[in-house]
């Protein structure tokens, strides 16, 4: 099987904590992921041994890039928070816990003052940075303006992206058929 891209080869890398799983069913297809602290590799059965290295090889790069781009974290969105707070709000919003939900159906991001918890949709994950931003400082707002008052819009108005992300936001609900503009967190009321 010799269905190698013409790209640069990859690097060396150590196999010792790679996990090849071959399967009778793939044809072509190679896939990876980590699990347990290792990689697995699926691979067609009939693949020859030195594909299975130069796969195993790519497989690995293409994981470690993806990981160096990588998606924000619950630490990087509490650290993203606190940035935030510092330089729109003047350091007076201090959750105490923000994390990434899949839960939020109907809302880009929700806030608990009570308890200082901020959770942002992962329909957030990949959006442009000023879009997470900009719901990540509406939650953090909350923390000190629990409603959607003339005070509560005021405390966003230093954020020089305000608008252009709650477009981004609108168009995103829009074009997915989702209903967050009415209902959602988001929109002044």
């Amino acid at each position: 099987m010799s269905s190698r891209p013409r790209a640069a080869e990859p690097a060396e890398v150590a196999f010792d904590q790679v996990e090849v799983r071959r399967s009778p069913r793939r044809r072509s297809t190679v896939s990876a992921y980590r699990e347990d602290g290792r990689t697995v590799v699926l691979i067609p059965a009939r693949m020859t041994r030195a594909d299975e290295r130069y796969w195993v090889e790519a497989m690995l790069a293409r994981l470690t890039a993806q990981e160096a781009r990588g998606r924000p974290t619950d630490a990087d969105l509490m650290a993203r928070a606190r940035e935030l707070s510092n330089r729109y709000l003047e350091g007076r919003a201090v959750p105490v816990s923000v994390r990434w939900a899949n839960n939020q159906a109907n809302r880009w991001g929700s806030c608990t003052p009570i308890d200082a918890t901020i959770r942002l949709s992962t329909k957030l994950r990949g959006m442009p940075r000023y879009v997470v931003d900009y719901v990540l400082l509406h939650e953090l707002a909350h923390l000190i303006v629990p409603d959607h008052s003339a005070a509560f819009w005021k405390l966003l108005e230093p954020y020089p992206r305000t608008e252009r992300a709650r477009g981004y936001l609108d168009g995103v609900s829009s074009a997915s058929g989702l209903d967050l503009s009415e209902d959602a967190d988001l929109v002044e009321s």
